[in-house]
């Protein structure tokens, strides 16, 4: 198969194809008629794979180590799960602190509403940002 047959059938782009390349993760014979990469079944296999584990948020690198664990012929199914289990605690403090930025952000929209926008006077950048008093950091600062 060709980069775009490969492409086609694996449901991905063709520059995704050319990246996992590049990247190692699937691999590709040589057309000596035209120079061309020639990919076979299994790296369909591996490209929908990759493309799967990606979806499952593993990172290329974690994607890497699983097929290296897999081509000494170990299960590499206790590592994914244990990969994931660790994505699954790291995603859930990122959602958390996502939660409270966006809650940050919500109160200065609230708060800047009846501020006007300032001009420039060579002291100031921003009177927004610059006047801003983050009332979760007030509260901690309180509580101390």
């Amino acid at each position: 198969m060709k980069v775009s047959e490969l492409a086609n059938a694996a449901k991905v782009t063709a520059e995704t194809v050319r990246h996992y390349t590049r990247e190692g993760l699937i691999t590709a014979q040589r057309d000596p008629q035209n120079g061309y990469h020639d990919y076979d079944l299994r790296s369909l296999t591996r490209l929908r794979f990759v493309h799967q584990a990606k979806q499952l948020g593993f990172s290329l690198a974690q994607i890497k180590q699983i097929l290296e664990h897999e081509q000494l012929g170990d299960s590499p199914c206790p590592m994914v799960r244990q990969l994931l289990e660790q994505s699954v605690v790291s995603t859930k403090q990122k959602i958390s602190q996502l939660t409270k930025q966006l809650a940050t952000m919500e109160e200065a929209l609230v708060a800047w509403t009846h501020m006007p926008n300032g001009e420039p006077d060579g002291h100031s950048i921003c009177q927004l940002i610059e006047q801003w008093d983050d009332p979760l950091v007030t509260n901690d600062k309180e509580a101390l």
